[in-house]
């Protein structure tokens, strides 16, 4: 494989949301470019009859059902006078994710 270009390193930061500096995208255009070489590898091995595993203890799944929850804890008119900012009878926040630039 060969080494990813800037532009490659800066998409997948971008994509990932991670900001890094110009002066680490030779860092990790080598590091990612090696990490792709090794699956490559074990692409390469094949395995011959092995059958697909999700698990291997034996045991089964002890979570709960899905239920609806009846108990309300408070009103919505309670939850809403409590809240910094309304916004069609909703409780408004701040957006989790951003367009922003990071290089």
């Amino acid at each position: 494989m060969s080494k990813l270009s800037k532009e490659q390193v800066k998409n997948i930061a971008k994509l990932s949301r991670l900001g890094i500096k110009e002066s680490e995208i030779d860092k990790y255009s080598k590091e990612i470019s090696d990490i792709l070489t090794y699956v490559e590898q074990l692409n390469e091995l094949g395995v011959i009859c092995a059958e697909p595993v999700s698990q291997i203890t034996g045991l089964e799944s002890v979570t709960r059902e899905d239920a609806k929850y009846e108990q309300k804890i408070c009103s919505k008119e309670e939850l809403l006078k409590n809240a910094p900012e309304i916004k069609d009878d909703s409780i408004k926040v701040k957006p989790v994710f951003e367009e922003r630039e990071s290089i």
